[in-house]
Parts: structure tokens; C-alpha cells; sequence
């Protein structure tokens, strides 16, 4: 790829995770198009422009953005920033405009990388993991909570020249941002955590608050455990980041590990202005379908062929499932369902 062509990239998906990107790297002087399914949205991001705001950064930035159907022509760099059981879709709308020797950078939570990869080809998917916390407040203004993790990595593990332009790329939004050799260890990684996320979803309380409950310690614990144990049944050693240490969650780790862990955790998500998970905007907020299907149900299956029951993580997909489908409403004592 050219200088010129390094720095055209398409954000499809200019919610929380895409937006906050996306507008970072186009204040930064990139040339950035924003792809989105609501037009007050892509409205606006035209013009007055995408606002972001909070405690990170305050900057407001126009740019290009267009409906799904609008887009033409052929782009080196794609990055992939919808929810996760919106994957398959979005990426065979975006395949035809993919160039031969380009890539699709998963910026998504869940295990989105295979989906991307069984259309587009392994050769032309990235993967990624954010921690950071931003939240799509209405059309045209992103909140921005913190700084968090930010990974990428090659699905082979390779270190490859793409790979280190994209590193380049993305610590322009990130100054800390990383390369793995194992990506798959992250995303793992972010199940096991994200799996205590979809329980304070449950509720009411904010994240923080959730995790410093004391009671809820040995629900946290098996749904940690649980999710590590799956992973390392699938060959991957999850990674840990701000807070979550999934050695804390091993099969026979001591219960004062996890304690440690779930304390870190209620401090890293104190220092936040993004109060309550993304999954629980989307229940509470916007009345819509969570990421479930795509985070925690993949890991109940996973478990399942490898004989692990995964009592916890199935008590909690039911219980989002009756969320989403009405019969359930949001108390913080649906969280106390999840205790052994």
C-alpha cells in the first residue's frame, strides 16, 4: 500500500468503539469515511460533526458518512466496529469493497474474528481487543469514560509489516496500544470478563458497584472460572488486563486470588465516567437485543463439547434472554440468581 492509501481507512459501524476511533484518527489528520446504519447518525457526523466528550477528550470533528448502501469504490483498511451479531451481515456488505490485498480489523467484542475470516479469508482479518469505555449517547456525541487496553494481532501470530502500520494507526487514538502474538488470548480473555459484565447488566448498579458487592464474590468466581476453564480446554491461555487476571480464575486458583481480581477491577472501573457496561445501555437505553448470542452462548457451546456444564454462564444467558424478551425486568437481586 502507498503513504497516500495508509491513511484512507472505512469505519463501519461509527457507534461507541468505531466512532470513538474513528474520530480520533480523523482529528489526527487521516482520511476517514464513517459507515453507518442510522441516518440521524451519519447526519450528523457530516455536519455539525462527531462530538466527543468526557474526562478523556472534548473535540468535535466532521467527516464523510454514509448508509451501507451508499458505498462505493475499493479500500485497503476496513475496520469492523459493529455489534457482534451484526458480524456476518456488515461484513458480506462490506466484502465487495474490500481490495484484493486488504484487511478487516475486527475493533468488536466476542470471537467476531472467525466469522470475519470464514467470508473475507483468514489472510485478509486482523483481530483486535479494546477495553476503553465510550458509550453512543445520541446521534453525533460519543461519551468517552477512559483509557484502556488496546491489542491487535495477526490470527497466524505473525508480526507481519501491516501488522506494525496498523500499531502506528491506532496509537494515534491510543498511545499505548500493543501487538500480541496471540490475539486469540485476549479475546478469550475479554469473555471471562465480559462474562461478569452481562451480570451486572442484570441490574442496576454500575459496573463498580456490581463488582464491590460482597456477596456477589462467588458468582463472579464461577463465571470467571467457568470461561478460563473453557478456554484453556480450547488450547488458549487467556491474558489478562486492567484488573482481570484470569490466573485468578483457573480451575483450583485460591479464593483470595479472585477476590484480588474483582477488587482491581471495581477500582479500575471507579476511575471511569462510563458508569454501566455497554450491554446494559442496550437493555435499559435502547431496548434492543444484546451480544450474548455472541459472547456468552459461544462459550456454554465450547464448553459443552469439551464436557465442561457451565451452570453459571447458562443461568445467565437465560436470564438476559428474559431481559430482552420482556419477561424479566432489571433489579439488582437478579444478580444475587447468580450465586452457587
Amino acid at each position: 500500500m502507498s503513504d497516500a492509501r495508509d491513511e484512507r481507512i472505512l469505519i463501519w459501524g461509527a457507534g461507541a468503539i468505531g466512532g470513538t476511533v474513528g474520530a480520533f484518527l480523523r482529528r489526527d489528520g487521516m482520511d476517514i469515511t464513517f459507515v453507518d446504519v442510522v441516518p440521524d447518525h451519519v447526519a450528523a457526523i457530516r455536519s455539525p460533526g462527531l462530538r466527543i466528550s468526557g474526562p478523556v477528550a472534548e473535540f468535535t470533528v466532521s467527516a464523510p458518512a454514509i448508509l451501507p448502501a451508499e458505498v462505493q469504490g475499493s479500500w485497503d483498511r476496513i475496520f469492523l466496529c459493529v455489534k457482534a451479531h451484526h458480524t456476518e451481515d456488515a461484513c458480506r456488505a462490506l466484502a465487495p469493497h474490500l481490495s484484493p490485498d486488504g484487511y478487516v480489523l475486527s475493533l468488536q467484542n466476542g470471537l467476531c474474528e472467525r466469522v470475519i475470516a470464514g467470508i473475507v479469508g483468514p489472510a485478509r482479518t486482523i483481530g483486535a481487543f479494546v477495553n476503553f469505555g465510550a458509550d453512543y449517547i445520541e446521534p453525533g456525541r460519543i461519551l468517552l469514560g477512559n483509557r484502556a487496553a488496546v491489542v491487535v494481532g495477526e490470527l497466524d501470530g505473525q508480526e507481519t509489516p501491516r501488522l506494525r502500520a496498523l500499531l502506528g494507526t491506532l496509537r494515534r487514538f491510543e498511545p499505548d496500544a500493543i501487538i500480541t502474538d496471540d490475539i486469540h488470548a485476549y479475546l478469550w480473555g475479554k469473555l471471562g470478563y465480559g462474562a461478569m459484565l452481562f451480570a451486572q447488566a442484570l441490574g442496576q448498579a454500575g459496573i463498580a458497584d456490581a463488582f464491590a458487592r460482597p456477596e456477589m464474590e462467588s458468582a463472579f468466581r464461577r463465571l470467571g472460572q467457568e470461561a478460563v476453564s473453557v478456554a484453556l480446554a480450547e488450547g488458549v491461555t487467556p491474558r489478562g488486563f486492567n484488573g482481570f487476571d484470569p490466573d485468578a480464575f483457573r480451575p483450583g486458583a485460591p479464593p483470595e486470588a479472585a477476590r484480588a481480581s474483582i477488587a482491581a477491577m471495581e477500582r479500575f472501573n471507579r476511575g471511569s465516567a462510563k458508569t454501566h457496561s455497554g450491554i446494559w445501555r442496550d437493555l435499559a437505553v435502547r431496548r434492543r437485543r444484546t451480544e450474548v448470542n455472541m459472547q456468552v452462548v459461544p462459550v456454554i457451546e465450547a464448553g459443552a463439547a469439551h464436557g465442561i456444564p457451565c451452570p453459571g454462564l447458562r443461568k445467565l444467558a437465560a436470564m438476559i434472554h428474559e431481559i430482552e424478551d420482556g419477561r424479566r425486568p432489571m433489579t439488582d437481586d437478579n444478580l444475587l440468581e447468580l450465586i452457587p
